[in-house]
């Protein structure tokens, strides 16, 4: 097991004041707030939901995890790009990028070459078999709940970075999963 960090995850620079927990007893407005909690629940299944189904079916039809088709599509946009690179663009641990490399790699999905220029760089390429992998998956290869995000505007994402930095706050999370994908 990892060993957990003292590491914060960064939040809104001006984090809104902590929220105190719900009452397990009966108060009055509790009910209001349970009820609240609840259908805020049901919106998480929702989307973890939707989440875990994309990536079902990216397993089932081409065959690979929903993070291993990203970073696959991920090297075929960019031939030739390393794995430091792969990983600043899934926004995830360099080693979570190198085992997902390894993977495709074992796979025969992409193939790792020395760098003509500078031996000590490392290309990456996909093979004909990771080709036909991704012509077969389920777009979008990053996942639906990146591509949601992607499509809201500039206020809701903040209120949505504001409360959710709330909310973790109150977990007290293994930092440590911020950069670990939904679909591994």
């Amino acid at each position: 097991m990892p060993a957990r960090t003292n590491r914060r995850v960064p939040v809104h620079p001006n984090p809104p004041a902590a929220v105190p927990p719900v009452a397990e007893t009966s108060t009055a407005g509790s009910g209001d707030r349970q009820e609240a909690a609840a259908r805020v629940l049901r919106q998480f299944r929702l989307v973890f939901n939707a989440v875990k189904t994309h990536f079902q079916q990216v397993e089932k039809v081409a065959g690979i995890g929903g993070a291993q088709c990203w970073a696959l599509s991920l090297i075929a946009a960019g031939e030739g790009m390393g794995v430091t690179e792969l990983a600043r663009a899934m926004d995830i641990h360099q080693s979570t990028a190198s085992n997902l490399v390894k993977t495709l790699i074992t796979r025969g999905l992409a193939e790792a070459n020395r760098a003509v220029e500078d031996r000590r760089t490392v290309q990456l390429r996909v093979t004909a078999a990771g080709r036909q992998v991704l012509a077969a998956a389920p777009v979008p290869f990053t996942g639906v709940l990146p591509q949601a995000l992607a499509r809201l505007d500039p206020a809701t994402l903040e209120r949505l970075e504001v409360d959710l930095a709330r909310l973790i706050t109150t977990l007290a999370p293994d930092e440590g999963g911020a950069r670990v994908p939904l679909g591994l």
